[in-house]
């Protein structure tokens, strides 16, 4: 899509936690990027919000923020289920769109966004921001200089008790909820890891997988298993279990090669650590930003005015949800 304009004016639907400080507040400080107008349904939240934020507009109906000729790019941070039905609309005003993760409910409704936007030549683009957060990026370098060898597998192993205390508390729950997340904690948290995955090796070819609903503290799925097959030819391994003792927490990917492995934390401080045979092992660190997903918003705002490009958009995004429908497909 070409982009008309020298700036781009955000627009937000859907003003809930995540744009407090992850998400809409860099918008404000990113060059040739303005937060101009934003919307929940809820009035008294939303005047609460701009107010806040200092953000001049404010809406309760999505439709009217969309119409809205001041804006120029549309921010949808919505649960899932609202993503596709916003993406038809933003669409069709033929502004550029910039979705929450996980992309979709399902991979077939990620299909239908890339589709809709696609046939209205709009630019779409998916909130995975690991794929620009520092210690990613070095970590892929490192891969792709040949650090470790050849690359031969990667686990992930994430470990959390009933109520994680890695996603956000909220009154209304809706990450267990498969009407409205698709899933439960896994669709929202593994999400994460399989992307950056992707990102690092390329998309996964073929993906298996059993799922279970052990604890039985809501409908959705809160353990899952499951193996996978990046093009590159990288072998990997998933575990993942929303019931575990505290003592038993864990959130941990691992890559081996023929010479050392890598392994760091996906949601944590922005560490990981390389350990070659026959060598000490070296730390790394770097300081992630306040605004967790600025640099992923600069590489869109730098795409839309055509200086750089983004590594998240609905094309990976929707890789990412195949691979989570592969894996919970069997159920037990």
């Amino acid at each position: 899509m070409k982009f008309k304009d020298s700036e781009v004016r955000w627009g937000v639907l859907g003003v809930g936690n995540v744009c407090e400080v992850k998400s809409a507040p860099a918008m404000k400080v990113i060059p040739n990027s303005k937060l101009v107008a934003v919307m929940r349904r809820n009035e008294e939240k939303v005047k609460d919000y701009a107010s806040r934020h200092q953000v001049s507009k404010w809406y309760t109906n999505a439709q009217e923020l969309i119409n809205d000729p001041e804006v120029n790019a549309i921010y949808i941070a919505t649960p899932p289920n609202a993503h596709l039905d916003l993406v038809k609309l933003a669409a069709k005003a033929g502004k550029p769109i910039y979705v929450e993760k996980p992309m979709a409910r399902t991979y077939a409704e990620c299909q239908e966004m890339i589709q809709i936007c696609e046939s209205e030549n709009v630019s779409l683009f998916v909130a995975y921001y690991r794929r620009a957060l520092p210690h990613f990026v070095k970590i892929k370098q490192i891969l792709e200089e040949g650090g470790i060898g050849e690359i031969r597998t990667v686990h992930i192993n994430l470990k959390q008790v009933l109520t994680p205390t890695i996603v956000a508390n909220l009154d209304n729950n809706w990450r267990i909820d498969p009407e409205i997340a698709g899933g439960g904690y896994f669709f929202d948290l593994a999400s994460h890891q399989l992307d950056l995955l992707d990102f690092i090796f390329g998309s996964v070819t073929k993906a298996t997988g059993f799922s279970s609903n052990q604890g039985e503290a809501y409908e959705a799925e809160d353990i899952v298993t499951g193996s996978f097959v990046f093009e590159s030819g990288v072998l990997g391994t998933g575990n993942w279990c929303f019931t575990s003792s505290e003592n038993s927490e864990i959130d941990e990917v691992i890559i081996y090669g023929n010479k050392g492995a890598i392994r760091f934390e996906t949601f944590g401080q922005g560490e990981f650590t390389l350990q070659l045979d026959n060598q000490p092992i070296e730390k790394f660190h770097f300081d992630l930003p306040k605004h967790i997903q600025q640099p992923l918003i600069e590489t869109i705002v730098g795409e839309l005015l055509g200086t750089s490009t983004c590594p998240s958009t609905g094309i990976t995004g929707a890789r990412t949800n195949w691979v989570m429908d592969q894996l919970v497909k069997n159920r037990i």
